[in-house]
Formats: C-alpha cells, sequence, structure tokens
C-alpha cells in the first residue's frame, strides 16, 4: 500500500481506479506552406470555432457552477481575440510560410513564458490560460478533441491541476474523486468540487508516478490522506468511514425546517450564496433563510455590452419575488482584478487584485453604477432586499454612495415609481482597512458582510491560488480571527449586525467559535445550509472556551 497526503476537500470517502491525467502540450509540426492567405483562413476558421466552444462553455458552466466559476471562460474569450497575440500568430504565418498549428503552439509558448516570469499573481496565472485556449484553437485546426482519461466509471481522476477546460469536459456520473498534486483548497478546481460534491485532495507531498495508473484507490477527503493498492484493513476502515458520513448526510435531511438555535438559545440566520438564478431552486429546496450574497456580476458576462435598467430590473424582481419573504442580499457590481468585461476598458496593472476593482470602477462610473441601484430600488417593491457594496476603505466612499441612493430615492419618487424607501445598506468587509476603522464605518451602515475569502489574503499578503505560497494560506489564522471578533464587536456597539459571507462561513470547525463571538448571520453555498444548521443547534455557546 502506498500513501500520498494532501489538503482535502468537501469531506467524504472515495473509492475507484486511479486514472492519471498527463498534461498533453507538446510542440506541434513544423511544416512549409505554399499558399498563406488559405492558411490564414484556416488560422480565422479555427479562431471562431473556438470561441464558440468557450462561449458555449460559459454557459454551461454558468447553470452547472455559477457566475463565479464561469466567469473564466469569458477571460478566454478575450484572450482568444486579443489584438497582440492573433497578430503574433499571423506574423508567423506570413513571415516563415508556416502552417498555423505551428504558428498558434509558438505564440503560446512565448506568451506563456513571458507571463510566468511576471512578477504579478494575475498575469502568472494568464500562463496557463493562454496554453489552454492555445490548445483549443490547435484542436480545431487539427480536428482532434482533449480529453480527460475517466472513460471507466468510478475513475480517481489524478491531475496536476484542472483547468476551467478539464472541469468542462468532467463526466461527474463516471468521476468517483479528484487528486491535484497542484492548487489549494481555495482553488478554482477544488471549489468547483465542492460546488459538484465529488471529494478531493490537492497539493501533494509526492508526486503520483505514471505506474500507478489503473490500480485500486481510496480518497479520504476528511483526512486528506490518498491509499494506492490499499491493504484489507485500510480498505474495511475507510468502508466503515464512509457508512457513516453516509449516515450523517442522511440526517440532515431530516432538519428542514428547523430553527437555527443553539442548546443555549442563540439564534444565527444560515443563508445561501447566489451565483445565478438557476440556483434558486437549490436555495430554496435546502431551506435556506435567505441570500445572504446575491453576486450581480453574471449579469454582466459573457456579452457585448452593460445590462440595462429593465434587464436588471426584471432578473432582481423575479428572484426576490421566488425567494417570498426572505431577505436577498444584493451586492452591486464587483468586477476588476481578474473579472474584467470585454467591452469596458480597464488600466493595464501591474497588481490587479489590490488595483481598479468593485466599488472603485463604480464610483469612478456613476452611469454604470446609477443604472444598476436604479434596478435594485425598483425591485424592492417586489420583495425583501438589502443593497451590499463591495470592497470598502472608507467611509468617504460610504458618504459618496449614499448621496448617489439619495438622488435615485428622489428621483423615482418623483417619478412615482414604486419602491421601498428603507432598503437596508451594507459593506463588504474584505480589507484590513475596513476591519480596522469597522466603529468608524458602522456609523453610516445598516450592517456588515466580512467576506472572508479576500481579507485572508489581504491580511497575510497570500494568492489563494498560488500553489507555491497557497500551502501558507491559513484562515484560522488569529490575525483572521481577531479581526472578525473586532468588526462584530464594532457593530453591535452601534446596534448593526454582521454576516460572514466568505469560504470560513461553511467552515464547521470555526462555526461555534463565530457563534461565542456573536457573529449574526452565516451566508454558504446551498448544499452547506443544513450541514451548518446541525452543528449550530448541537452547539452551547456558554461551554466555548476562549480561542484568544
Amino acid at each position: 500500500m502506498i500513501i500520498f497526503k494532501g489538503t482535502g476537500i468537501f469531506g467524504d470517502i472515495a473509492f475507484g481506479i486511479l486514472s492519471i491525467h498527463q498534461e498533453n502540450f507538446e510542440s506541434v509540426n513544423k511544416r512549409k506552406v505554399s499558399n498563406v492567405e488559405e492558411e490564414i483562413k484556416r488560422y480565422y476558421s479555427a479562431r471562431e470555432k473556438a470561441i464558440k466552444e468557450v462561449r458555449t462553455l460559459y454557459e454551461k458552466a454558468l447553470n452547472d457552477f455559477g457566475a463565479a466559476e464561469a466567469e473564466i471562460f469569458a477571460v478566454h474569450e478575450m484572450m482568444i481575440k486579443d489584438k497582440d497575440y492573433e497578430n503574433t500568430i499571423l506574423d508567423i504565418i506570413r513571415e516563415k510560410k508556416i502552417n498555423a498549428e505551428y504558428a498558434v503552439w509558438n505564440t503560446s509558448h512565448k506568451f506563456s513564458q513571458i507571463f510566468s516570469k511576471m512578477n504579478d499573481r494575475y498575469m502568472n496565472q494568464r500562463a496557463a490560460d493562454v496554453r489552454d485556449i492555445s490548445q483549443r484553437i490547435i484542436n480545431c485546426l487539427t480536428g482532434t478533441k482533449k480529453l480527460l482519461h475517466h472513460q471507466k466509471d468510478a475513475a480517481i481522476l489524478s491531475v496536476q491541476d484542472l483547468t476551467p477546460s478539464d472541469v468542462s469536459s468532467l463526466n461527474r456520473r463516471k468521476v468517483a474523486g479528484l487528486i491535484l498534486s497542484k492548487g489549494s483548497e481555495y482553488s478554482h478546481a477544488a471549489i468547483i468540487s465542492k460546488v459538484l460534491k465529488i471529494p478531493a485532495v490537492v497539493n501533494l507531498n509526492k508526486t503520483i508516478k505514471p505506474e500507478y495508473d489503473g490500480k485500486k484507490v481510496i480518497i479520504d477527503s476528511f483526512s486528506g490522506n490518498i491509499y494506492i493498492d490499499p491493504d484489507e484493513e485500510t480498505e474495511k476502515r475507510m468502508l466503515k468511514k464512509k457508512e457513516e458520513a453516509d449516515k450523517r448526510y442522511e440526517l440532515l435531511k431530516y432538519l428542514k425546517g428547523k430553527e437555527n438555535v443553539t442548546l443555549d438559545g442563540r439564534k444565527v440566520e444560515i443563508y445561501a450564496n447566489l451565483n445565478n438564478p438557476s440556483e434558486i431552486e437549490d436555495i430554496l429546496e435546502n431551506d435556506s433563510g435567505g441570500i445572504g450574497l446575491f453576486r450581480s456580476e453574471f449579469l454582466y458576462m459573457n456579452r457585448d455590452s452593460f445590462p440595462d435598467e429593465e434587464e436588471q430590473f426584471n432578473i432582481y424582481k423575479n428572484i426576490v419575488q421566488k425567494m417570498g419573504d426572505k431577505r436577498v442580499i444584493i451586492r452591486t457590481l464587483d468586477i476588476g482584478s481578474d473579472k474584467r468585461l470585454d467591452y469596458f476598458n480597464f488600466p493595464t496593472e501591474k497588481n490587479p487584485a489590490l488595483g481598479y476593482r468593485g466599488i472603485r470602477v463604480c464610483l469612478d462610473n456613476p452611469n454604470i453604477f446609477i443604472t444598476q441601484l436604479r434596478a435594485i430600488y425598483r425591485a424592492s417593491a417586489f420583495g425583501n432586499i438589502c443593497i451590499m457594496f463591495p470592497m470598502i476603505i472608507s467611509s468617504d466612499e460610504v458618504k459618496y454612495i449614499k448621496k448617489y441612493v439619495e438622488d435615485i430615492k428622489k428621483d423615482l419618487a418623483d417619478s412615482k415609481i414604486n419602491f421601498s424607501p428603507d432598503v437596508p445598506l451594507g459593506i463588504m468587509i474584505e480589507t484590513p482597512a475596513a476591519a480596522i476603522i469597522s466603529d468608524e464605518l458602522a456609523e453610516f451602515v445598516d450592517f456588515f458582510s466580512i467576506g472572508t475569502n479576500d481579507l485572508t489574503q489581504y491580511t497575510l499578503a497570500i494568492d489563494r491560488q498560488n500553489s507555491i505560497v497557497g500551502k501558507l494560506s491559513n484562515p484560522h489564522h488569529k490575525a483572521i480571527l481577531r479581526l472578525i471578533k473586532m468588526v462584530v464587536d464594532n457593530a453591535h456597539k452601534m446596534g448593526k449586525w454582521v454576516g460572514i459571507c466568505g469560504e470560513l462561513a461553511s467552515d464547521e470547525s470555526l462555526t461555534e467559535l463565530f457563534l461565542s463571538m456573536g457573529v449574526d448571520e452565516l451566508s454558504v453555498s446551498p448544499s452547506s445550509v443544513l450541514s451548518i444548521r446541525k452543528k449550530v443547534i448541537e452547539t452551547d455557546t456558554n461551554k466555548i472556551r476562549d480561542y484568544f
């Protein structure tokens, strides 16, 4: 028996046959062409086919995973259309009179090398993306398809990391588990494995050798252990652990309709995050108390222009009506960093994650901001809406926002358009700056929602997508937890409530601590609502030790 160790994702046990997928982006054949213009036509034909494919993948990912996970395909389309990338390919074909496949491969190699060497995490991530889109164009030129080797049932798929295109090709009925030798628990692939409820282990301590392909394997994503050629004792132990896990999941079904109240009478709201409208049924099915984070970016992605007020109004209205009296917290447009729009001219930045994003973009583009706010306020006449603003770092930003809000309310009232005049306004606490001055910010808003994903990486100066330093990212770090406690205390002093909507909200090892801190609301993925409820109703906050 051979044992590997990594970080477990989505606690469960998976049994299957190991299927190792090797990266295959090798040099393509180079050949001279006699008709350059015909070769350029071949390239353009493949380019258009590739664009259609990524658009299809965007729609599929939007329906299967949600807006946050689908956005990368919008980025891929922009990269395929990038003029520098395209012109480099065309120049190689014209000047060297060689085939389009080689020109694409050569361009990909050059661009990915440039991106990899840049001292910028956003551009480093683009190296993998440029290889992905280039392979797609090459496949369109050659008529081949990139498929992961998981055609047999109950496959445990082992890869270095999953690209967005890889994810789109997964057959969930045949993939029993995932092993990602790179990545971290906060990577794109890891988050998707949670959404799909596929047990996974990431960031392994050593390399899985090719000769292990086809061997029996067990994944324990509770502990992060992988057992290749398990012995009889290990197999029995894992079967028992699997049975116990299945029983726990069955028990969760009986928690529907129960209140989120601790043994000592402390009540907490448990809401769900919404990535796109298709998730509404899941949210209602899992008995969520409301929507704690409505990511409105999906309205803006994979299109050629900004959605107008009427389109946005109808979408917001439809969602809040389906939720009935339950609260819906809509976060205003949070673009920037790696969430970019093809039709919006973003500046070139050395470090986009610390640059032009969130509320900074909205305040600089009032027409976009006002259009969205008007649509939300109009929808407020049909349900229980709150509005939340991202990436706040100062009270001045909140003052500017509230001025826009008052002007919009006055205009709607003058126009005799129905809306709720008392929509609660809140802000995301996702920077150390906002956490530290939360006592001041609490004077201007009705609630806080703590975005622990960004708060963790900004506080620890660690990119959670970076496989090299991602293992150092510790969301349980006392600095993070103390900032959360500070925010809760400052809000409560002003009579305001506080929620958590980042990955930590669904971390059951911290639920008791958050309850003892006085956190009022936890917003998690729809599939985590009932498991967090179980944790809440089994907790006695009087017995929780002082973590600090």
